[in-house]
């Protein structure tokens, strides 16, 4: 079989096009004139036909500068007849502007085609018209129309019904013998329930001259795009993380099974999507610290915690059930998730249910399957997670065997026969079972139409199997952080490492590619954590506590020349903590001569202090305080981790001779220890290397990881842009087709203080809090000057605002987001409950997830209603649909 590929697409001088994917080497094209390519390939096809895919590249010498949009891969279905002959006529195809509806959350789940048509039949003599059109649920189909019999000769009622075999890409091939040419057409939206077109494309006719195709010729005409003039989609979800889902059965946790339930009340209240929280395995410890979910010690594992434990089977000794039984209902009862008597007690259950079930799963064939598949990460998570409890550690760099990676002899222990093996299976028998069931919840979600969202956090644990296994892709000498904002004001120390981008784009970022894929088992969607680290990562000094003292990384610091370019001449006092006796009552008051006497020591200079030996680091003076809790020896600390940071520069962790001019450092004593002239120097120089210096060189650190990774799977992709943006990454973002996240008292403008709705992007999720925020009444609360602005401004009311927020207002504000032009409105469940007063939490305090600006802070915060009791919320529910439907959100086509 004879196939003839066309494409037109501009080189450059010493590049060229070729076909990719259809063999194990990249086909050559040939040009005459750079801008029209072709291939004649000749393939062997079977009698049955075949389907076979392929895309184009852009190589030069050798090697490959560009592809083509590939995440949707182009098919071509093929008789088997021997002497037929394909001429295919492509375009390049450029990432789609509507990229989102091509997302398996679009094309798999809320505008699915669960039973697709058959592959169009073929014709001695073809005609192939291929064309894109996701927007079309499973009510409708396309249908082409035209100028002819064949094509019901301009009457909708007759036109031509195309096939979804490959659905969002429509296809149909017309009998060419029966055509008059030139040939003029257009596509059409069909109703297949009510049978008739329900509108036409909104362009001029399609128009095709006469091919001349002889017999035993097929014209592919392919890469169509097709658009109607239908109401926007837009939808609605909520936002919960799992371990706050709150059942009858549950185990004083949320677990993968009561997920269902939450999918149920989704569907009930028209939503379509619900959000959750990383789900990975935490546990460091087994104490209560290892709640917070952004501090995984595996990229893969879930936490065990999320079993549910009631479908893994009954104990056979009745008594001990019983036990179980009861402690389940105690700890259901608490208000708030008690992370380590719920996690010993599903522990107490997976070993003695391992014991009476493990040898007859671990034989089974679905287990095989499952090991054979997740080997790579599956045996030594295991491996570690029995090591870190045996050496009472996840810090592998202390264990007294095994400290540096290495598999053969982590094959060894985990060998059936060895002993260590009972210990290592139970971590494969458990993952089996979390994989079982939260695929199976993926399964149950597809089915109803709603979209479960998954989120990847930014970083790892420097304790993790990650860092003990693959090193080399990380930097542990340095701590992942963000720089001040909202949250706090003296940045955030994650204590994540941060990545080597260079090793990882060695091997084309395969660490990022398999995560990616992975999730994509389970989610449809998912949430970028801090999308900035992508362009740039705050990085913090270990000796550092606070993220004051950090850099970006990458970045371009400067040197004293350059620093001294701008007018202000270069000390090196700038680079020391400056300390002076006018300002030592203002941070100390009665502590004052205490820390004189202990902590820091004078200069030289009067009145002029440095710091003691012992305390020149925040870990230093973190150490000192350790067990000392009390609120005199807070103020203390955190008085001299201002003291430490007090600092005009930062040397670069790299280069010698090379500083970063301290991140908000005009709020502290050394600046202000400046003359007008100095200051007005540092300022500028200041606000052109944190705002200007870096646009450029950023977004091409992006361009270089972000394509290949958020193409890597099918996902709908969406970005947690805040906090200190780059004016790169919103064009960044939007060339990838990203979704934004939108938070009206999080405004991107400067100018405003709160957002305008109206003005988001549709490319993006709206919300009105988030999991690191207070929630709309926790906010209404917190600063009632604030409160009264957006009060009397963003919702146009008169007179004094309630201090508190009562449901009517909540209402307003929740109707307001939904009204915005966010594709998505993504809710939390404690702001969804806020417009009803029956149902919302009598104690607004208990709904905060997470503060921040609190290192250690617990994450425990769980419903306060079962999703029974929600179920059955009758008025609430309704009043949701109504705001759904009234808003536009509940899109029929």
């Amino acid at each position: 079989m004879n196939l003839s590929f066309n494409i037109e697409y501009r080189t450059n001088w010493g590049e060229e096009v070729r076909i990719a994917d259809l063999f194990h080497e990249s086909i050559p094209m040939h040009t005459t004139d750079g801008i029209y390519w072709t291939a004649n390939i000749e393939l062997d096809v079977p009698k049955e036909g075949i389907a076979i895919n392929y895309s184009y590249q852009i190589e030069q010498n050798g090697v490959v500068t560009r592809k083509e949009w590939n995440s949707f891969p182009r098919q071509l279905h093929l008789s088997g007849v021997t002497k037929k002959k394909y001429i295919v006529n492509d375009c390049w195809k450029n990432i789609p502007e509507q990229l989102y509806f091509y997302s398996s959350a679009f094309t798999e789940v809320l505008l699915t085609h669960p039973e697709k048509a058959e592959t169009p039949i073929s014709y001695k003599k073809g005609l192939m018209i291929k064309a894109y059109a996701p927007r079309i649920n499973n009510d409708y189909c396309l249908a082409i129309c035209g100028n002819q019999k064949a094509l019901g000769n301009w009457n909708p009622e007759q036109a031509v019904l195309m096939s979804d075999a490959n659905f969002p890409e429509w296809q149909i091939e017309l009998d060419a013998s029966k055509l008059k040419f030139p040939l003029e057409y257009k596509f059409i939206l069909y109703n297949k329930k009510e049978k008739k077109a329900d509108c036409w494309e909104n362009n001029p006719n399609r128009y095709l001259a006469d091919p001349e195709l002889k017999i035993n010729e097929t014209l592919v005409i392919s890469d169509r795009y097709v658009y109607f003039d239908t109401p926007i989609w837009k939808g609605a979800g909520i936002a919960i993380p799992i371990f706050s889902l709150k059942s009858e059965k549950s185990f004083g946790v949320g677990d993968f099974g009561d997920l269902k339930d939450m999918i149920d009340w989704a569907v009930s209240t028209n939503q379509k999507v619900i959000q959750i929280l990383p789900i990975n395995d935490t546990t460091m410890t087994h104490k209560w610290t290892d709640s917070y979910p952004y501090n995984s010690i595996s990229i893969y594992a879930f936490h065990p915690m999320y079993i549910d434990i009631t479908q893994m089977g009954a104990l056979k000794d009745k008594a001990a059930m019983s036990q179980f039984s009861k402690r389940q209902k105690e700890l259901n009862n608490l208000p708030a998730i008690d992370y380590e008597a719920v996690n010993q007690i599903k522990w107490d259950f997976f070993h003695l249910i391992f014991q009476q079930e493990g040898e007859k799963v671990l034989a089974s064939n679905d287990f095989k399957r499952f090991f054979n598949a997740n080997k790579e990460w599956l045996q030594p998570y295991a491996v570690f997670s029995y090591l870190r409890d045996i050496y009472k550690t996840p810090n592998f760099r202390e264990w007294p065997q095994y400290t540096v990676y290495n598999q053969q002899e982590i094959e060894k222990i985990c060998q059936p026969g060895s002993t260590d093996y009972p210990h290592i299976a139970l971590y494969y028998y458990i993952q089996y079972h979390l994989h079982l069931q939260l695929q199976s919840a993926t399964q149950y979600a597809r089915k109803h139409g709603i979209v479960l969202k998954g989120d990847i956090p930014i970083g790892i644990s420097r304790n993790s199997v990650e860092a003990w296994t693959e090193p080399h892709y990380f930097n542990l000498s340095g701590q992942a952080g963000a720089p001040p904002d909202d949250f706090s004001i003296n940045g955030q120390n994650w204590g994540f490492p941060t990545y080597n981008w260079d090793v990882m784009e060695k091997d084309g970022y395969r660490w990022w590619m398999k995560r990616f894929q992975k999730m994509a088992e389970y989610f449809d969607a998912y949430r970028i954590d801090h999308i900035l680290g992508f362009f740039r990562i705050w990085e913090i000094p270990m000796h550092a506590v606070h993220g004051l003292l950090g850099q970006f990384a990458p970045s371009l610091p400067m040197s004293k020349e350059e620093i001294e370019s701008y007018g202000l001449p270069f000390r090196k006092e700038y680079l020391t903590p400056y300390i002076h006796e006018s300002f030592l009552g203002q941070l100390f008051g009665p502590h004052t001569e205490y820390v004189k006497q202990t902590f820091i020591q004078p200069t030289d200079t009067p009145d002029i202090y440095c710091m003691r030996p012992g305390f020149r680091t925040q870990r230093e003076v973190e150490t000192f305080f350790m067990e000392k809790n009390d609120e005199d020896s807070i103020w203390i600390r955190e008085g001299l981790y201002t003291l430490i940071s007090d600092v005009l520069f930062v040397p670069d962790n790299k280069e010698e001779d090379k500083y970063h001019p301290r991140i908000s450092v005009q709020r502290d004593f050394i600046f202000r220890s400046l003359n007008e002239e100095e200051r007005n120097a540092f300022n500028i120089l200041y606000n052109q290397y944190y705002y200007h210096r870096h646009n450029e060189f950023w977004q091409q650190q992006a361009m270089k990881k972000l394509p290949q990774l958020t193409q890597s799977t099918r996902m709908l992709v969406c970005g947690e842009d805040l906090g200190m943006i780059p004016s790169c990454v919103a064009s960044v973002m939007n060339n990838l087709r990203i979704l934004s996240l939108e938070i009206q008292r999080m405004p991107k403008n400067p100018m405003y203080e709160f957002d305008h709705l109206n003005e988001y992007p549709y490319r993006s999720v709206c919300t009105i809090s988030t999991h690191d925020m207070s929630t709309l009444r926790g906010w209404w609360e917190e600063d009632y000057q604030q409160t009264q602005r957006y009060y009397n401004l963003m919702l146009g009311h008169y007179g004094t605002a309630p201090t508190v927020a009562p449901p009517g207002i909540c209402e307003e504000v929740v109707r307001n987001h939904l009204n915005s032009s966010s594709i998505l409105c993504i809710l939390s469940l404690q702001d969804w409950l806020s417009i009803d007063g029956k149902w919302r939490n009598p104690n607004v305090e208990e709904e905060r997830i997470n503060v921040p600006s609190n290192p250690r802070n617990y994450w425990r915060y769980r419903m306060h209603l079962t999703l029974e009791q929600l179920m059955k919320a009758d008025e609430l529910n309704k009043k949701i649909c109504e705001l759904i439907k009234y808003t536009g959100r509940n899109p029929k086509k």
